[in-house]
């Protein structure tokens, strides 16, 4: 598979892909756990079909600790008991951020488990993850970036702080 553009090739998308990038930064220091972030925005790539996003997650979660049973059930938490409560609510409430006119939304009783685990600063960190993970997915699937060459902390260069 080739991609049909790179965004970083062109002067206009590179600006932005740059300053999309920094600002998602802000999360890393959040009171989220690193996993937690990368299970979500993995669970997010898989919905939106965007094979860079879940080889970047996939990666960025086990050399954050996750481990291979949990990054494999992923795709079918609902399914499995190797998922906490508040990583159950958080992936609930990705999926329905992403799938919002599927779902109709997020649903008041999805907001109401994650309100259980969750206080509105990770409440309002959650939020921003889905949205951002869902544009920067949106992004690699219309010029069909390909998963399988990512290196954890490869996108690390683009900050400006």
């Amino acid at each position: 598979m080739k991609p049909r553009l790179d965004l970083f090739d062109t002067p206009t998308a590179a600006k932005v892909a740059k300053r999309f990038y920094n600002t998602s930064l802000p999360l890393e220091q959040s009171p989220l756990p690193k996993t937690l972030r990368e299970l979500v925005a993995l669970r997010v790539g898989q919905l939106t079909g965007c094979g860079l996003c879940v080889d970047i997650h996939t990666k960025e979660a086990a050399a954050a600790g996750e481990s291979a049973l949990r990054l494999n059930l992923v795709a079918t938490w609902r399914h499995t008991t190797v998922f906490s409560e508040a990583e159950r609510a958080a992936l609930a409430l990705a999926e329905e951020g992403t799938l919002l006119s599927s779902a109709g939304g997020v649903s008041d009783a999805t907001w109401d488990a994650a309100r259980v685990h969750f206080d509105d600063d990770q409440l309002g960190a959650l939020v921003c993850l889905v949205a951002l993970i869902n544009a920067a997915t949106r992004m690699n699937v219309m010029v069909n970036n390909p998963g399988g060459s990512y290196e954890p902390g490869m996108f690390s260069g683009l900050s400006n702080e």
